[in-house]
């Protein structure tokens, strides 16, 4: 025993992270939740953020998903049995309610305890929160960043994490220059009104409530650098962190996340050994034909599993 113990290579203490957006607005209907994609997702994905339910969301229960923001063609009942699927399948799996999005601008009527029974009801291991705000106006003073949204988001985590506490997940989704405006990154390109939005939260003690930060690495524009990114949010974050990859092609200009520059972004940030990945979004497909300079999200789903030596990578993605 002790000689096939020897004889075993080790294997890392904790999988990369790779967290990927589920698009409930492309799904398509079931009456079932093992003929849903979601249950059939494949199991080198760490994270699958249900995108999006509204931070006003209304739940008073019997899951009703009408007032949540969740855009899935079937029913609560069947949204549970997909989740309880996959969990099955892949136990290792966190499904988590991801609150927000771009459009969504009802933090100031937030609602954690819908949000908790929502949680609660679906199954689900936590939530994603993907606060984009529309008026950032961030500044900076003596070295630091200071934005119009730092308490509320740092109330943000405080409240869900009242709520659902460990071990529930909470991850958070940060602007692509969320991390610049200080020290090192002060400087670094491009300027942007989210620039340090999320570095707040970060020096703050709820950082310590949190699970894992993903970055939004995309439309940021062509002087974006998502390797240099990273590396701004790992100055200020020590956990497992996410860099992400679009589908979709940049609506500002910045790179396209092609085959091959995806496999070359990530290939930057694979010596950190909790650096992973980060997808947005399963089920969409870009526009045009696709190819390696235009993958969809089958093909980068599993380049990335590849890229980040994860286990399982000839699994299908629905």
């Amino acid at each position: 025993m002790v000689l096939l113990a020897a004889l075993t290579p080790a294997r890392a203490e904790a999988q990369r992270p790779f967290l990927a957006y589920h698009a409930s607005w492309y799904d398509v209907f079931a009456t079932r939740g093992d003929e849903t994609t979601l249950a059939r997702l494949p199991g080198y994905l760490t994270h699958v953020a249900l995108a999006f339910a509204r931070p006003d969301l209304t739940y008073p229960g019997g899951l009703d998903l009408s007032g949540t923001g969740l855009q899935y063609p079937y029913s609560g009942a069947v949204l549970k049995e997909a989740i309880a699927r996959l969990k099955s399948r892949h136990p290792g799996i966190a499904v988590l309610v991801s609150v927000g999005g771009a459009n969504a601008h009802g933090w100031g009527r937030f609602d954690e305890a819908a949000l908790a029974r929502l949680v609660g009801d679906l199954g689900a291991d936590g939530v994603d929160i993907d606060f984009e705000s529309e008026n950032p106006s961030c500044t900076t003073v003596s070295s630091r960043v200071h934005c119009a949204d730092d308490a509320l988001m740092v109330e943000i985590v405080r409240r869900i994490r009242a709520v659902l506490p460990r071990p529930h997940v909470v991850s958070v989704a940060g602007w692509s220059v969320g991390a610049y405006g200080e020290g090192s990154f002060a400087d670094a390109p491009p300027r942007s009104p989210w620039r340090g939005s999320l570095l707040a939260l970060l020096h703050s003690p709820e950082a310590g409530e949190l699970d894992l930060v993903s970055i939004m690495s995309y439309d940021a524009g062509p002087a974006y650098r998502p390797a240099q990114a990273f590396r701004a949010y790992r100055a200020a974050w020590k956990g497992p962190l996410a860099l992400g990859v679009a589908v979709m092609p940049s609506t500002q200009g910045g790179p396209r996340y092609t085959v091959d520059y995806t496999v070359a972004t990530l290939s930057e940030i694979l010596r950190d050994p909790s650096g992973g990945a980060m997808l947005y979004a399963l089920l969409e497909v870009p526009p045009g034909t696709p190819g390696p300079d235009n993958p969809d999200y089958r093909t980068l789903s599993g380049l990335i599993c590849l890229t980040l030596e994860l286990d399982g990578c000839d699994a299908p993605m629905p």
